[in-house]
């Protein structure tokens, strides 16, 4: 019985990510074992579940009804950890986490790892990447987000800030007169991230606060990409401190503008009004603000 929940289970994951192969990646098995556990579950049931073709698989009547009975199983087996992580001090239990690819060398890595240490009892699955992503339709119970959030139906947090700097490489800079306030970057080349908004607003040690659009022909999806053009001569672009710190280290770049600063991205944790693993979730988002909170003081 206990082998036939599993497979059951396994089909009902499935099912959600829609692709064996996307089931393996939540699931951290071998596609070839998903398909093999699927299969078998319908010759012990003597039934087909899944049609399956080379891009697409679709319920048949039957995996249609077992589904549905395999998401109230699924969701009485959550509710009784959450019931487990409500009344302890040992959550246990797996998250499934998105974050910015930058966030992978900042502090907040040391608030994961922490969290980690003190709960070995949880399996995180943490994807960085700057692609934005769906919570609910991917299958994550959290998402780091950073820059300023619209209002979504989704529930957040501030976890801390993450600096921004203007930089340029030292050859770049060199073929220009040096700038001395924010409307010198008007004619200036701007490498854009696609997130972000087509304008740069800075502000003087006066406080007074310029924005700045620039020619931009070169747009991109990665903060790692946005230092690699800079750091090849194609223009002036913002990107996280510690990419920066990284290009003067190396020489790779050099920051424009020194006297004035960029808007911190803030970071915020963002989950689903319905949680699937609500408790848990709360208890990682809780765990990260309150590392913020202390790194702040």
């Amino acid at each position: 019985m206990i082998d036939k929940l599993r497979s059951i289970a396994i089909f009902a994951t499935v099912v959600d990510q829609g692709t064996f192969r996307a089931a393996a990646g939540h699931l951290g098995l071998a596609p070839s074992r998903i398909s093999e556990t699927v299969s078998e579950l319908e010759r012990d049931l003597g039934v087909t579940l899944l049609y399956r073709s080379t891009r697409h698989l679709s319920l048949t009547d039957d995996g249609r009804v077992l589904y549905l009975k395999a998401q109230n199983m699924l969701e009485a087996v959550q509710h009784g950890l959450d019931a487990i992580n409500a009344s302890t001090e040992a959550p246990v239990g797996s998250l499934r986490v998105t974050l910015p690819a930058f966030c992978s060398q900042t502090g907040l890595m040391d608030a994961v790892a922490a969290y980690a240490q003190a709960h070995p009892r949880v399996r995180l699955f943490l994807e960085f990447t700057d692609s934005p992503r769906d919570l609910i339709k991917e299958g994550f119970d959290v998402g780091i987000r950073a820059g300023w959030l619209k209002d979504s139906g989704l529930h957040t947090r501030n976890i801390g800030y993450a600096d921004r700097l203007l930089v340029a490489s030292p050859g770049y800079i060199a073929g220009r007169a040096a700038p001395k306030r924010a409307e010198d970057l008007q004619d200036w080349d701007w490498i854009r991230f696609a997130m972000r908004p087509d304008q740069t607003d800075l502000t003087s040690g006066d406080g007074e606060t310029v924005s700045v659009a620039g020619r931009s022909t070169l747009t991109v999806t990665s903060a790692d990409a946005l230092y690699e053009f800079a750091a090849r001569g194609l223009g002036v672009t913002a990107i996280p401190e510690n990419l920066a710190c990284r290009g003067f280290e190396r020489g790779d770049l050099q920051h424009v503008l020194p006297d004035w600063s960029l808007r911190p991205l803030g970071l915020h944790a963002v989950w689903p009004d319905v949680s699937r693993r609500e408790n848990l979730t709360l208890r990682f988002v809780r765990f990260l603000a309150e590392a913020a909170a202390k790194g702040d003081g």
